[in-house]
């Protein structure tokens, strides 16, 4: 009997090991999705070779809202088409979005969790590049399932009772509210910087174009004139006929 007893004990501690691991999801009652949820953005500027592809991928949950804002900066080579190609693929290879256009942005409800891809062409130059600002990221809204944003509907409406004369909450849902202003308006700030460094690229290269020609008219009214003094000098400067003898 004590063998017995032995015997069970050494199966209680041999379970209890095998159960005293470390916990790997530590709330499964929650999703990734609810457990890293956010706001980012990225802008930042791309050279694109001539025929080239660049293609970048970026990470949404569904329920949030997607964002791409593009322009074409600067061209160079022989390009003469400022056309950039612009596709966006959902993470099952749908195409979400599609712009052809040397600015314009794209937009949509992220309908599938996974990182989309971003893929820029410039297959209209075979000869010149481009330089390209990129600005995109995503967003929430706010956009949930209709049974629970009815639920959450219905709490807040009972919180809202509850806490009516509550300061925090108004100073929370106001800072929650101009967070989101904030942050819009950062967005049409990068789309306004686009602008300006678009215009300066075309600044700076009508300034380099009428320089070079400046210097090239110049060039060709110097050797004009200097051409047209040796054909004056040489027609004063005239020899004497053989016959010819000079006066004492």
């Amino acid at each position: 009997m004590l063998q017995n007893g032995l015997y069970l004990v050494w199966l209680l501690l041999l379970s209890g090991l095998s159960n005293s691991g470390a916990l790997k999801d530590p709330r499964p009652e929650l999703s990734d999705q609810e457990l890293f949820w956010g706001a980012d953005q990225y802008d930042f500027a791309v050279m694109l070779r001539a025929g080239d592809l660049q293609c970048f991928w970026h990470f949404a949950h569904y329920g949030e809202r997607f964002y791409l804002h593009f322009m074409v900066q600067l061209v160079t080579g022989v390009a003469l088409d400022t056309h950039l190609s612009v596709i966006v693929n959902a993470p099952s290879g749908l195409i979400v979005g599609h712009v052809d256009d040397a600015s314009g942005q794209i937009g949509f409800s992220v309908e599938e969790t996974g990182f989309y891809q971003m893929c820029f062409s410039n297959f209209h130059n075979r000869f010149g590049s481009m330089q390209v600002f990129l600005n995109f990221g995503v967003y929430y809204e706010g956009q949930e399932n209709p049974e629970k944003q009815k639920e959450e509907e219905k709490k807040k409406k009972e919180e809202d009772m509850k806490q009516i004369n509550s300061t925090l909450s108004f100073i929370e849902e106001s800072s929650v509210r101009l967070q989101k202003f904030v942050f819009h308006m950062w967005r049409h700030y990068n789309y306004e910087r686009m602008r300006r460094g678009a215009d300066f690229y075309l600044l700076q290269s009508n300034a380099t174009y009428v320089t070079s020609w400046s210097a090239v008219q110049s060039l060709v009214i110097i050797t004009a004139g200097v051409l047209q003094l040796r054909f004056l000098k040489r027609l004063f400067n005239s020899k004497p006929a053989e016959g010819d003898k000079p006066r004492c």
